[in-house]
């Protein structure tokens, strides 16, 4: 191999250049390493030399006997957290590279292995099917023998990756597949086929990506078995390199509210290779977690909700300010005012606080046992409080719902009071709503629709009755309410950030309110909806937050990223899940293929002739794939839907 190497040495940049080749071909993950070397012509392999190679090679130039390759390498799982070694075996700063900006980063000192897939117990390859075996965008889940993974055949190429969505552990054969993405049939979540990384929201992590190889019409797939057993990959991030250049009262990027925008958003940046301060504040007492489990999941515990582990945020320098809220914002001089005094100054801010649930008006609201679910604390207590007693829930909301089916199974008794003649109608429609509640009287769930509370009584200071306006006394020792929310935004009424006459933070589409260096994202913003001619609207959906937050960091670092992702939803009621993709704000007709006694349905939401919005029961996964055609720019008629033909949306999973 000539005579550049006399022994070999740690890192990379020692190694000849046909194994680095090798190892270049077989590792797949997201931190991108580049290493530069010298060797004398005849090491390179003859592939490289050619002007149209397809390996890794970034540069090429010839100088006397010499070539100088500069080789793109990959590192995987277990690899990321492990630093390049110098020749004398010290640790160097990496330079991560984020849109043409160089940002130095200092990680652990732990050499890098020089092949991971060779001789490490952590690795298995397996035959998993002939290459004749499926075709072009056909998905097939296979066993190596200690993990499943997911087989994906598009234009020709093999792809294999994680088999289940990182969010809720969806199967992803039963997803979506469309020009190189994967759409999760549940959650609408999206992974990039190529590299597994997520690209549409919810959730946090990306795909696992394994490697695939085809020998004698065989195809192999090799793959970590820590990989295959944990079925996620957390992106690699910067840390942060300047935290002495501040003081405690200053930051680069503060990020008021820790819901899923705020924390997509620090990620993102991190991602991104932003290696400066960031600081997210929340009211909350605990980290970022899954507040939609508070209603779907009750008696669910802070850490078992958890979106990130404690170790998370201090691995990647996000430092979280705790029960700590912000009363003011002065723009002029950049700086957040908190409720004890304490001011921050930033750089960048990011408006993330999301709403405040609506409370009740009448006569006794201020008894004891009446809760909004706001926090871990409130649902928890409700579950404790309601278990074996008479539960009244007010309003017929997603949450005044979902809480009442958990509680059905707690409580000695659960009613509904609904000012509507039809829970959902406005946002379903009057007839997947007459079926939605007739599921619920089938769970012993009763209504009282179309009334309002005008009082509630109490005994001891505890709750005792829920008088209605139409005069019925109910018997109650646990009240919820469920009748919306507002936006968490009053706190901006002096800033001169533009807020509109709902409350609601107005944006651009890069997130960008009116006043420079301030973002704004999650349920507390009014944005321009591609899907709907740009008309500004607000959407408080879980997975339109993580997306909103991802869009502001990109912009934050001036990548001049507009949204266009397609609102997807979900909601969970004894057992049953209603998905929903689109924005159906003003449909005038509801176009319903299936069977609502069944609960097996599918419903299109239409204006003129086109078609808004689909919500679907027992039909995955329609909701996605109606989703990637809306993604896709595609308008779709009424008569489209009319026929019940649905074999253009007909998925191809196996």
């Amino acid at each position: 191999m000539g005579g550049c190497f006399s022994k070999p040495k740690p890192g990379p940049d020692n190694l000849p250049p046909r194994v680095l080749k090798e190892l270049a071909e077989e590792i797949s993950a997201p931190l991108r390493l580049i290493f530069s070397k010298s060797w004398s012509s005849e090491d390179v392999p003859e592939d490289w030399k050619k002007a149209d190679a397809t390996m890794p090679v970034i540069k090429k130039s010839k100088r006397n006997s010499l070539v100088e390759v500069k080789i793109e390498v990959v590192l995987p799982e277990k690899e990321r957290a492990k630093e390049e070694m110098s020749p004398n075996g010290k640790a160097s700063p990496i330079i991560y590279k984020a849109n043409g900006t160089s940002r130095h980063f200092q990680l652990e000192e732990h050499p890098v292995a020089i092949n991971p897939y060779r001789n490490l117990k952590d690795v298995v390859e397996a035959s998993v099917c002939y290459v004749k075996d499926l075709d072009n965008g056909q998905m097939r889940e296979v066993d190596l023998g200690c993990g499943k993974a997911l087989l994906v055949k598009e234009n020709g190429e093999f792809y294999a990756m994680g088999h289940k969505c990182p969010h809720y552990g969806a199967p992803l054969v039963k997803g979506v597949l469309s020009k190189g993405r994967l759409r999760c049939p549940w959650h609408g979540a999206c992974f990039n086929i190529g590299t597994g990384d997520i690209e549409d929201y919810p959730g946090l992590d990306s795909l696992p990506k394994f490697q695939v190889k085809i020998e004698k019409e065989k195809v192999y797939i090799r793959a970590s078995k820590q990989a295959l057993q944990t079925q996620r990959r957390t992106k690699v991030m910067a840390k942060c390199i300047s935290l002495s250049n501040y003081s405690i009262t200053s930051t680069n990027v503060l990020i008021i509210g820790a819901g899923p925008a705020g924390l997509v958003c620090a990620e993102t940046l991190r991602q991104e290779g932003f290696s400066d301060r960031i600081v997210m504040c929340t009211m909350d007492r605990h980290l970022p977690y899954d507040r939609p489990k508070l209603s779907k999941s009750m008696d669910s515990h802070a850490d078992q909700i958890a979106l990130r582990p404690k170790e998370f945020f201090r691995t990647h320098d996000i430092e979280v300010l705790t029960e700590m809220q912000v009363v003011a914002v002065d723009v002029k001089n950049k700086t957040a005012v908190f409720k004890d005094g304490f001011k921050m100054e930033y750089n960048k801010v990011l408006l993330a606080t999301g709403n405040m649930p609506k409370t009740l008006s009448c006569k006794g609201k201020e008894v004891e046992n009446v809760f909004n679910i706001w926090t871990v604390e409130d649902a928890n207590r409700v579950v404790r409080l309601a278990t074996g007693k008479n539960v009244i829930v007010v309003g017929a909301s997603f949450l005044g719902m979902e809480v009442a089916a958990y509680l059905m199974e707690k409580a000695h008794s659960v009613s509904v009071v609904e000012l509507e003649e039809v829970p959902f109608k406005k946002f379903f429609g009057e007839k997947v709503g007459r079926a939605i509640m007739k599921m619920f009287e089938n769970n012993w769930v009763k209504f009282y629709m179309q009334t309002e509370v005008s009082e509630l009584r109490e005994q001891e200071g505890k709750l005792k009755e829920v008088v209605l306006k139409s005069g019925k006394v109910l018997r109650a020792d646990v009240c919820v309410i469920g009748i919306g929310a507002m936006p968490a935004t009053g706190f901006l009424k002096q800033s001169g950030i533009n807020v509109d006459s709902k409350g609601f933070i107005v944006v651009n589409k890069m997130m960008q309110a009116s006043v420079p260096g301030v973002f704004a994202a999650g349920d507390a913003v009014a944005f321009p909806l591609a899907l709907r001619n740009n008309k500004k609207v607000n959407i408080p959906h879980w997975q339109m937050a993580h997306m909103h937050g991802r869009i502001a960091a990109l912009n934050m670092l001036a990548h001049g990223t507009e949204i266009s992702t397609v609102p997807y939803l979900w909601t969970a009621m004894f057992g049953k899940s209603i998905r929903y993709a689109g924005h159906g704000e003003g449909f005038d007709d509801v176009i319903i293929q299936g069977d609502l006694d069944e609960l097996k349905f599918v419903a299109f939401y239409t204006k003129n002739d086109e078609v808004l919005a689909v919500a679907s029961m027992n039909y995955d996964p329609l909701v996605s794939k109606v989703a990637d055609v809306m993604a896709a720019g595609r308008a779709i008629r009424k008569r489209d839907v009319e026929t019940g033909d649905m074999s253009w949306l007909t998925g191809k999973g196996s």
